[in-house]
């Protein structure tokens, strides 16, 4: 799927791909995501080479380093907001006090202090989708891996939740985004465009 990719992003940096369906995008972030391997090439995050990590090692990786963002929010609807995002502290064992803070402290980021009790299967699309950015820095990622975050939304729950996705990277979270949109892509910092799985455009920042 992928041909001669040779990528690097730098830390804190929002990056949006594009390209048509099939052109190797969601290929590159599951790659990254260390849910898939490749079959040649390596992948470095920080100084950690995924390829020597076993299968355990990259699931601990994964919980601990990434965040995933998926375009149908992957929320359970029976629970809580607050349930929802305690699912990955409870999967690193963070002690009950822990869990608490760390919730309170993710929502207030998205401003959903508020829906705390709420089942998301009563919020709007736009509160799902930042309920799963909250979880997806419950526990403190490196990166954040957005695959189509808005392609479910409106264009205003659409906008807050690009603005969001953006004051992340500015506070020092690598921000990788995967979208058709030509306007949500406008809001990176680098915009990497794809073609048959292969880098098609120069693979430079955006002008502000």
């Amino acid at each position: 799927m992928l041909q001669g990719i040779d990528l690097e992003i730098a830390k804190g940096e929002f990056v949006a791909l594009v390209g048509k369906s099939g052109s190797g995008k969601s290929t590159i972030l599951n790659i990254i995501g260390a849910l898939d391997k490749p079959t040649s090439g390596n992948v470095f995050i920080d100084t950690e080479d995924l390829s020597t990590l076993s299968d355990k090692e990259l699931a601990l990786f994964r919980s601990t380093s990434l965040g995933f963002v998926f375009q149908s929010f992957h929320l359970e609807p029976t629970y809580s907001v607050f349930k929802n995002i305690e699912i990955p502290l409870l999967i690193a064992k963070v002690p009950k006090k822990e869990r608490i803070a760390k919730i309170q402290e993710v929502l207030a980021k998205v401003n959903l202090s508020d829906k705390i009790k709420q089942k998301t299967a009563t919020l709007s699309g736009g509160e799902k989708q930042r309920v799963a950015i909250a979880r997806s820095l419950a526990n403190s990622p490196k990166i954040i891996l957005a695959d189509e975050p808005t392609g479910n939304l409106d264009s205003q729950s659409g906008k807050i939740v690009l603005d969001l996705l953006k004051d992340l990277s500015s506070s020092g979270i690598t921000v990788l985004l995967v979208t058709h949109s030509e306007s949500d892509a406008g809001l990176a910092d680098r915009v990497i465009s794809l073609e048959d799985g292969k880098i098609a455009s120069p693979n430079k920042a955006n002008e502000k």
